[in-house]
């Protein structure tokens, strides 16, 4: 009997560890994105016309613009300060971060507020990005909205900040 609940308990265990393994691509994924990176442009396609828009329910575009991002691949934190204008507050944000793989499909980062002891303040809300490319030196994200019905792509271009 107690070789049956041992066994019980270590296929428990495999179980449970393989549920919450992180698959090749993903960690590849998160190894090339660790470190810090600058935000080099925020652009739009799929519609005409200038957009004012504000970015993760934080600041306008324009504050992105040249904002330095920091990625922890081994606590899955990281941090970003927008850009030094004075319509852009200076403080750091803090973030949680991770990769969610999609079948078929571009993987995402995705990420959400916490604070300086990385504890959630966004109430377990946070943002997806589709991951459009991602090298050793450069990043692509993108979202997809929709301004008055009309579906438009913010487009988000990074560069690797040694």
């Amino acid at each position: 009997m107690h070789a049956k609940k041992s066994l019980f308990v270590l296929l428990l265990a495999v179980g449970l560890l393989s549920s919450c393994s992180v698959s090749k691509s993903a960690m590849k994924d998160r190894k090339t994105i660790d470190g810090y990176w600058l935000l080099k442009s925020v652009t739009y396609t799929g519609a005409q016309g200038n957009f004012k828009s504000q970015l993760f329910n934080d600041a306008p575009s324009n504050c992105f613009e040249g904002s330095s991002w920091y990625f922890r691949n081994n606590n899955s934190t990281g941090s970003y300060v927008l850009a030094n204008s004075a319509d852009c507050g200076p403080e750091e944000r803090f973030i949680r971060w991770s990769i969610l793989e999609r079948d078929g499909m571009n993987s995402q980062l995705q990420f959400k507020f916490v604070d300086d002891r990385y504890k959630d303040i966004s109430g377990s809300q946070g943002y997806r990005l589709d991951i459009a490319s991602l090298s050793e030196s450069r990043m692509r994200l993108e979202s997809k909205v929709s301004v008055e019905g009309t579906p438009v792509t913010v487009v988000y271009e990074f560069i690797k900040n040694e």
